[in-house]
């Protein structure tokens, strides 16, 4: 056991070491420990939601002027931008991305933050149509207390996205961290607090989430959970959100198509495919990990992906040239080894990759080589089942409509790409592709202002958006009477 001192977490405002287990997190590129921390108990869950719902009744926070919250979370994105570089390191150690990304992570949530609080204080109500003697109005409050359950493969920046828009409704927030990636949560509260944000209103809860996760989630003063991860824990807390009557927002798994037409724009689309699956190391919901090929390009089209793969530089995620890190963790890997193990008895044929990089710097990290397959059908598990690394496979089609047949044949429905010269055939391929993002042309590229969101097994609800702050408040309408006279039907006869 390593002798770094245990770091305390965040239950209702009060920094102290947590009641469960101490653990250790790891850095992926050497297996090396980063942190040791105690995970929360039920009992600090008890504690940090009844905090918080004290917080949001007595701080203050929920009643003022939607301004007044906006000038703090403007002072939070300030105070990541003059931390960035800090943060980025830390970022890097917590979950093994290359220091290139983890600084567009921390810049994401700083972008993030400034975003909600430029929504908050223009946010509007509406006064409806009135159709009697009264004026009527619709107007939001928020709900209380809210729960953020977060992935561990883009920490910083899938936490901003819950706590922006939450601390700008006026909830009081409880952030689940992943288990493996519990520091970016820690920091983020910390830089919350400095800018104003009051005590208790945020508390961060690392450990187990069929413990911690599922204790956060059946409380009844627990008003809305948005959890981005597996699509099998998505739907065990939909079915404890149906017990409760209460709404969820769940950024689930994917299985992306990415299509290529034959009069693509060929050094685009290859670029794109290989950003699309094998960046982020593939431990990415929206990564397009199925690849239908017009049969004509197709030979071509593969060979240089597979080219392209092979060049990639995957290696320490400190250095500046890196665009490959390792994977989260040694039981992941195995996962991914066994998924294309699975690939080739399918009648899967390694096109590159498929096996653990070999040399010095690689023995002690959880690394893998970019790798594609061919020869398998859309049938195959391989194509079908997500496998949350940098597994692509690679097929051919002859037509649009069997074409659209295959990219929809799945499960999931997150995420979706294009590629074709022609705006008409793109365009027709967008709207009849079933998924929550379309990209065209362009692939896994993100903006805070467009709602972000899947279909079927890949989630409900959106993220991101003005109207994502909604998503942690309460609509109410209001009516208010201008008849000069009493309502009659009370009138004696």
């Amino acid at each position: 056991m390593s002798n770094l001192e245990l770091l305390p977490i965040n239950v209702a405002g009060q920094w102290r070491l947590g009641g469960g287990d101490v653990y250790e997190s790891l850095y992926p590129a050497t297996g090396e420990v980063i942190a040791r921390l105690r995970a929360a108990s039920l009992a600090d869950v008890e504690e940090a939601i009844a905090g918080a719902d004290k917080a949001f009744r007595t701080s203050g926070w929920a009643q003022k002027l939607p301004h007044e919250r906006a000038a703090v979370l403007y002072r939070v994105a300030q105070l990541i931008r003059a931390n960035a570089e800090e943060l980025a390191q830390k970022q890097r150690l917590d979950n093994g991305k290359p220091i290139s990304e983890t600084r567009a992570l921390v810049a994401s949530a700083a972008g993030t933050f400034q975003f909600f609080a430029a929504a908050c204080e223009t946010l509007e109500e509406a006064i409806t149509p009135s159709r009697g003697p009264y004026v009527t109005l619709s107007v939001h409050e928020p709900m209380g207390v809210v729960a953020a359950i977060t992935p561990w493969n883009s920490p910083i920046a899938s936490e901003a996205q819950k706590l922006a828009p939450a601390l700008a409704a006026g909830c009081a927030v409880v952030v689940k961290p992943a288990e493996v990636t519990p520091l970016m949560a820690l920091e983020l509260a910390r830089l919350c607090e400095e800018a104003g944000v009051p005590k208790g209103i945020i508390s961060v809860l690392p450990g187990k989430g069929s413990v911690i996760g599922d204790a956060i989630t059946k409380h009844p003063l627990v008003k809305r959970v948005s959890f981005t991860g597996g699509t099998t824990t998505g739907k065990h807390i939909a079915h404890i959100a149906a017990d409760k009557m209460m709404p969820v927002s769940l950024e689930l798994g994917g299985k992306s198509p990415t299509m290529v037409l034959e009069d693509a724009d060929l050094d685009h689309a290859v670029n794109g495919v290989l950003y699309g699956i094998f960046s982020s190391s593939g431990e990415s919901c929206i990564a397009g990990s199925r690849l239908f090929v017009a049969r004509s390009i197709y030979d071509e089209f593969v060979t240089r992906v597979a080219e392209g793969a092979k060049n990639l530089r995957v290696g320490d995620p400190a250095s500046e040239s890196t665009q490959m890190g390792p994977l989260i963790t040694a039981r992941h890997r195995e996962g991914i080894e066994r998924y294309v193990d699975l690939g080739v008895s399918e009648g899967g044929r390694i096109r590159t990759g498929g096996v653990r990089p070999q040399g010095e710097g690689y023995d002690k990290g959880y690394f893998y080589t970019p790798t594609i397959l061919e020869g398998l059908t859309n049938e195959a598990r391989i194509t079908q089942e997500e496998i949350f690394g940098p597994v692509l496979v690679a097929m051919p089609f002859d037509t649009e409509e069997e074409l659209i047949a295959k990219a929809n044949d799945s499960i999931y429905a997150l995420a979706a790409g294009v590629w074709s010269r022609d705006f008409k055939r793109a365009w027709k391929l967008g709207r009849a592709v079933q998924a929550g993002t379309v990209w065209v042309n362009t692939y896994k590229q993100f903006s805070v202002s467009t709602p972000f969101g899947g279909w079927r097994d890949s989630g409900l609800g959106r993220e991101k958006g003005r109207e994502g702050i909604f998503q942690y408040m309460e609509q109410k309408s209001m009516y208010w009477g201008t008849n000069e006279q009493p309502i009659p039907w009370a009138n004696a006869l």
